[in-house]
């Protein structure tokens, strides 16, 4: 059995809305978006949820105070003592509500924002606060509202987190769907945060992503803390985000599930503006841009960070990225983060030298290819490798793991999954516990390991440098035909890839001998 699923009580509900609400909540929002641009209209609803939110824990938290003899149901420190968010009154649910009819309800709701940020340092600057715009139709906005006002958070255990925060982590995937490769900068589909969470066992200390998008990974990585029998608070988390809009919807995910979370106090670039440059953490997980040739590399030829080589431009930022998680890892430290299946295999601009480095210093525990499809961003498949620091002997909580040095596991999990819709794959729970438990058995030394044709093998570094420090799993699992290594889709976009960068690197060399004759009085 997996060590890690929340199990829901079949009798778990609220007392206006059962669970598994959310599609056809989601289906009555979309319809009141008209015309408006999902990438836009994101903001208006995920605002909404919050606002709804946080009104509803102050509600709850003001109702207890009003049956304490003496208390003062208006002193804001009736509720920050209990971690409550303090709502003033023209931020309060019942009255955004109330003026939902009226022609100036989208000044009212920025109002409201405004006078939240205002009363709460910890969300100052984090609120979206633009429903008064003209473009936003009113009689759509006060749909909305009403809409929200059926979820009834307060019967719930946990101050509602439950189902609001269900709710806006739904509402995060669906309009990551309808936003298509733009929707995936901000959202990395659950079934692939649950994989890595349940492949690392972040149980507790201090867990990182510096390129950490909604914040999807802290979320699952807080659930499968409190499904083992740990707390809420057990791991510290460390995340940074580029996007001032996407840091925006980071902060507003941990809030409304009560996370506390440090993500700094804005927005940064993590290669040029590392906001912790000191984090050593115990756990790093992260699901970095795919191939990005646009992350300033020339600008960092020398950093604390390339231990392992510079990545030269015009190469892309994988390798960047690896070893920035590297860097941040403690001493007994584990990480896992989604890559693109070229990582594995690639040679370009020095990307070889590099993972044969990682390769020799036995940094590389795990490789996962998975199958194509399970993306928003791209359709083609894309691997997780998981990196341990140190492959000696060790506990990981109370579990032991075994000396694997100089070992890793491949597995290859291509043909795992099922559609869900015509473009869309998903792991499911089989799935999930299929690939964790593999690489668990693996690294515990459990009797019931083995290696299975077609699906996983350990191989020795000295087997990975006799394939030429390829990392694909189908170089090691039997069975496989060598051909069948990479997806024709992925075949295709590595030739076309190759054939521009080609081309860039003549344009290059035009512009040089041109150069050079010129210095020779050779062309005029």
């Amino acid at each position: 059995m997996a060590r890690g699923r929340p199990r829901k009580d079949a009798g778990e509900k609220s007392n206006k809305t059962k669970l598994g609400f959310e599609a056809t909540l989601f289906a009555a929002a979309d319809k009141l978006r008209s015309n408006m641009d999902a990438g836009e209209y994101k903001h208006v609803v995920l605002g909404l949820i919050f606002l709804k939110f946080i009104s509803d824990r102050f509600e709850r938290q003001r109702a207890k105070v009003l049956e304490t003899p003496h208390a003062d149901p208006e002193d804001r420190d009736e509720y920050l003592a209990d971690n409550v968010f303090w709502v003033p009154k023209e931020a309060r649910w019942g009255h955004i509500q109330a003026n939902a009819p009226q022609p100036e309800i989208g000044q009212i709701v920025d109002d409201a924002m405004y006078a939240i940020e205002r009363e709460n340092a910890s969300l100052k600057d984090v609120l979206p606060k633009n429903y008064a715009r003209a473009d936003l139709n009113k009689t759509s906005l006060a749909g909305v509202i009403n809409l929200l006002a059926d979820i009834d958070t307060l019967p719930e255990a946990n101050g509602g987190q439950d189902v609001l925060g269900r709710v806006y982590e739904y509402f995060l995937g669906r309009f990551a769907a309808a936003e298509g490769k733009s929707g995936g900068q901000f959202y990395t589909p659950g079934c692939v945060v649950d994989l890595m969470v349940e492949m690392l066992q972040p149980f507790k200390g201090r867990v990182y992503d510096p390129c950490c998008g909604s914040g999807g990974m802290f979320v699952q990585s807080e659930r499968f803390v409190e499904a083992h029998g740990g707390r809420l608070g057990d791991i510290s988390i460390y995340g940074q985000e580029s996007n001032p809009t996407t840091w925006r919807l980071a902060k507003m995910n941990l809030a409304i599930r009560g996370i506390d979370a440090n993500l700094g106090q804005r927005n940064a670039d993590t290669f040029h503006d590392d906001l912790f440059p000191d984090l050593k953490a115990d756990f790093v997980l992260a699901n970095p841009p795919f191939n990005d040739s646009d992350w300033g590399g020339e600008r960092r030829r020398s950093d604390v960070r390339w231990r392992y080589g510079p990545p030269p431009p015009p190469g892309n930022a994988n390798y960047a990225w690896i070893q920035h998680f590297i860097h941040h890892l403690a001493p007994h430290g584990l990480a896992g983060f989604v890559m693109a299946n070229g990582s594995m295999s690639s040679s370009q601009s020095g990307e070889g030298e590099i993972r044969k480095a990682l390769i020799e210093a036995d940094l590389v525990d795990c490789i996962v290819a998975l199958p194509s499809q399970l993306f928003y961003t791209t359709q083609i498949p894309v691997c997780l490798w998981f990196l341990a620091r140190d492959k000696s002997n060790g506990v990981l909580r109370d579990i032991k793991l075994r000396d694997r040095r100089r070992e890793t596991l491949f597995i290859d999990a291509r043909k795992l999954g099922r559609m869900e819709g015509r473009v869309l794959r998903v792991f499911d729970q089989t799935d999930i516990e299929t690939v964790a438990e593999t690489y668990h058995s693996w690294r515990e030394g459990r009797a019931e390991y083995e290696d299975k044709a077609g699906f996983c093998r350990s191989a020795t570094v000295e087997e990975i440098a006799e394939q030429g420090f390829v990392l694909t799993p189908g170089r090691y699992v039997e069975g496989l035909k060598e051909e069948d290594e990479h997806g024709s889709t992925e075949r295709m976009s590595l030739l076309v890839s190759n054939l521009i960068r080609q081309i860039d690197e003549q344009k290059a060399l035009d512009i040089a001998v041109v150069a050079a004759l010129e210095r020779v009085g050779l062309r005029s």
